[in-house]
């Protein structure tokens, strides 16, 4: 009787142990997801930036040289 309750303490255990660290590997990687994703769009934004500032420039040397 008491091996069957410890035993089936041990398995609530693994399993309860299973899902939490599932749900918490889930929510470290949306987390790591987001920040990058968010990186990623910082970095586009200011290429994006350089760009436009770059043909911006070119445009005002062809005109001053004309």
């Amino acid at each position: 009787m008491r091996a069957a309750a410890s035993q089936r303490w041990g398995y609530v255990r693994i399993i309860a142990g299973t899902i939490i660290g599932g749900v918490i590997g889930f929510y470290y990687m949306h987390r790591l997801e987001n920040n990058y994703k968010e990186k990623m769009n910082e970095r586009l934004r200011n290429y994006e930036a350089e760009l436009k500032r770059k043909k911006q420039e070119r445009l005002n040397e062809f005109d001053e040289s004309s």
